[in-house]
């Protein structure tokens, strides 16, 4: 029997899922290291402060 995926209702799951692959296509991107791993920090960090606020609701 093969696995359903549930889908999230929640937003900030979305989200969080969201910003973590713009982080993985950050790393993949053709600009500069410097400039990938900003990206990269930057869009984790959204995903982790959504993670926590999720966290903190539940």
């Amino acid at each position: 029997m093969t696995k359903r995926r549930i889908l999230s209702l929640n937003p900030s799951r979305a989200k969080a899922a969201f910003h973590r692959a713009c982080a993985m296509a950050a790393l993949h991107a053709d600009s500069s290291l410097s400039v990938r791993l900003a990206r990269y920090n930057e869009a984790m960090a959204k995903a982790r402060a959504l993670d926590t606020q999720e966290a903190c609701h539940e």
